[in-house]
């Protein structure tokens, strides 16, 4: 399998990068999955830096949502949901996959965004392995110090270029919250 996987020094300056603090993740889940769209997703691993483009997410919002792991209230689980703005969500699935979410919006107000997709990795439990990523990332601030964080890179992603879907294997949450366009595909040649 290959990747457009793309490899970056520390101190490599020739490309604008903006790391994506808190401000950024602190509005409503719907505008940050939107967002999210072509920023980059960057994991330190054996020293060095790999960084994809974001290509597909799924929105997670609210307590209402009931494809959301709020729905049924805090758990020791999900607290980190429940959480402040830009940590990261990272949980286990099926006893084999680690999924990594980004807690979005205010405190106290669950609401997270599934990494589903990144660089030619489509699928969350494909892309957890590819970068490492397991539990000890959950609960840790989405900056350089835990060695996952994400970017901006300058990339512009038109409106047009961003396919909304429902959600993938929630059909659990009935025909009102499964069909909800709650999941965001960045378009390619291979992606319509």
């Amino acid at each position: 399998m290959r990747f457009n996987t793309i490899y970056f020094p520390t101190e490599y300056a020739g490309v604008m990068r903006r790391i994506l603090e808190t401000p950024f993740f602190d509005q409503l889940a719907l505008n940050v999955g939107r967002e999210l769209m072509g920023k980059y997703l960057v994991r330190v691993i054996d020293g060095r830096e790999v960084a994809l483009p974001i290509t597909e997410v799924e929105v997670y919002d609210g307590f209402e949502d009931r494809a959301s792991h709020a729905f049924r209230g805090r758990t020791q689980r999900n607290q980190v949901m429940f959480g402040d703005a830009g940590y990261l969500y990272v949980y286990f699935v099926y006893g084999r996959y680690w999924m990594l979410n980004i807690v979005v919006g205010k405190k106290d107000y669950p609401a997270a965004i599934l990494i589903r997709g990144a660089g030619d990795i489509a699928g969350p439990g494909k892309l957890s392995r590819f970068l490492s990523i397991d539990k000890r990332l959950n609960g840790k601030l989405a900056l350089p110090a835990s060695g996952l964080w994400f970017e901006d890179r300058g990339k512009r992603v038109l409106g047009r270029h961003i396919k909304r879907a429902p959600r993938i294997g929630v059909s659990y949450a009935g025909p009102l919250w499964s069909k909800k366009l709650y999941r965001f595909v960045l378009k390619t040649p291979s992606r319509k």
